[in-house]
């Protein structure tokens, strides 16, 4: 792996999961910033910007500086809370990393070395993520309020006309794919309703026959729930070809039915996440604005 391509994937993964924290100051290290009395030195600083570059991250030794603030001050937190981070989980998280990035553990601290970054450096923001990311699941999250008026106004809102039916449906598959198309139209051409669709299965080799049972058309891709919109009861889609092989889905039953549930679950998965960064962050910048930090 080249540091280019090193640098996209870590980059990415420190994104995604917004990790964060520093090195312990060696003895003969100069501090340059105190967080609560808590000393940064210059070694910190001076490796959390090799890290840097070796991320792509351009925001220079200022940038540097500021990181190594907020994970004090995120750790700190952690502490008053009671919260503690086993160097059996950073072990974990340092290997998931190597794991992401198709390395071995050895492989990536000899990339890290050859950037000049001590691996105690990657491992120490790791600590400071995962006990962050405890500090909002204990007092963030129970802050996070989300309206199920507007989750409901908002899903319904995105229902389409030919969402809005309840199905019981059956699934006819004809195992082995394209080369059976011929004989999945027969099947659909002579299909006569679900009461019959095994007798008629019976003609045919490799068919499978399949209660499917209650689907509301919310829980279908779209380009299916379209087609079933269209047609009634005993009706019978056309082939799709699918892992199993050729499949069709005939309809047993089929009333019109509003069901918000699943489109409401998306919504409150995303709203949750929205409202879970936002929180985390005006959370942060209370701590932060609390906190005494001092330049030296």
């Amino acid at each position: 792996m080249t540091f280019a391509e090193f640098r996209r994937a870590l980059s990415a993964i420190f994104i995604g999961l917004a990790l964060t924290m520093s090195v312990a100051p060696a003895a003969w290290a100069a501090t340059v910033a105190t967080v609560n009395g808590e000393p940064i030195s210059d070694v910190q600083v001076d490796q959390r910007l090799r890290l840097f570059r070796m991320e792509g991250n351009n925001t220079g030794r200022n940038g540097a500086m500021q990181q190594l603030i907020t994970e004090a001050i995120q750790l700190q937190e952690a502490k008053r809370l009671g919260i503690s981070v086993s160097n059996a989980q950073v072990d974990e998280a340092f290997l998931q990393i190597a794991r992401n990035l198709n390395v071995s553990r050895d492989r990536l601290q000899a990339m890290l070395q050859q950037g000049g970054v001590s691996s105690q450096t990657l491992q120490d923001r790791l600590r400071a993520a995962i006990a962050w990311n405890a500090v909002k699941e204990t007092a963030v999250s129970p802050q996070v309020q989300i309206s199920e008026l507007e989750l409901d106004q908002q899903a319904a809102q995105q229902i389409a006309d030919f969402q809005k039916f309840d199905y019981i449906l059956k699934e006819v598959i004809f195992v082995g794919g394209g080369g059976r198309s011929g004989q999945a139209n027969r099947y659909r051409s002579s299909f006569a309703g679900c009461d019959s669709a095994v007798e008629l299965s019976l003609a045919y080799t490799d068919v499978a026959v399949v209660d499917i049972g209650r689907r509301h058309a919310t829980q279908m891709p779209d380009a299916i729930a379209r087609e079933l919109a269209g047609l009634n009861v005993g009706g019978i889609s056309k082939p799709r070809a699918t892992e199993a092989g050729l499949s069709m889905l005939a309809i047993c039953q089929k009333v019109q039915a509003e069901d918000l549930t699943f489109v409401k679950g998306g919504l409150r998965e995303d709203a949750g996440g929205d409202a879970m960064a936002k929180e985390a962050e005006a959370y942060l910048e209370r701590l932060r604005s609390q906190a005494k930090i001092f330049y030296q």
